[in-house]
């Protein structure tokens, strides 16, 4: 092989091989939402929008899933999803799930949004409201992040 065509080809390899390491390092959110749910189908979007792999399957109902997982039923949405051993309930924003991944409580298990917040992440509104990011886990459950729709506050 010339010395230009063999150099032109490390140099393409070279730049590929970040790229295939950051995608290893981007945890994939496995989610597990209610047939036919167009919020949760938006919610999934965002996430691959702020960079996370997703795969999801329809189910028609989720509470077996939840309870299989330890997600306590007070803290229901019309989603759940699983990134590695860390558990996502309902319209959870990315940059709240990017903070428990940097920065995450030894107690917590994982994050919710009870029920479905107008603005919040998948969950269009002209009028976001605010609302709460829990954390839960070890019997515990406690305000993690505040958001109007998709901004903290």
């Amino acid at each position: 092989m010339p010395f230009a065509r063999r150099t032109l080809l490390l140099v393409a390899a070279a730049s590929l091989a970040p790229r295939a390491g950051r995608a290893a390092e981007v945890p994939l959110v496995e989610i597990w939402k209610l047939r036919g749910c167009g919020c949760c189908t938006l919610w999934a979007r965002h996430l691959e929008a702020e960079g996370f792999r997703t795969r999801t399957s329809e189910h028609a109902d989720l509470a077996p899933i939840r309870a299989r997982l330890g997600i306590p039923e007070a803290l229901a949405g019309c989603h759940t999803a699983r990134l590695g051993d860390l558990l996502v309930e309902g319209h959870v924003p990315a940059s709240a799930i990017r903070r428990l991944l940097a920065d995450r409580p030894g107690w917590v298990r994982g994050l919710a949004v009870p029920g479905m917040p107008a603005g919040s992440p998948g969950m269009p509104a002209p009028e976001p409201e605010r609302y709460e990011v829990l954390a839960f886990g070890a019997g515990r459950v406690e305000p993690f992040m505040a958001f109007v729709g998709e901004r903290p506050v």
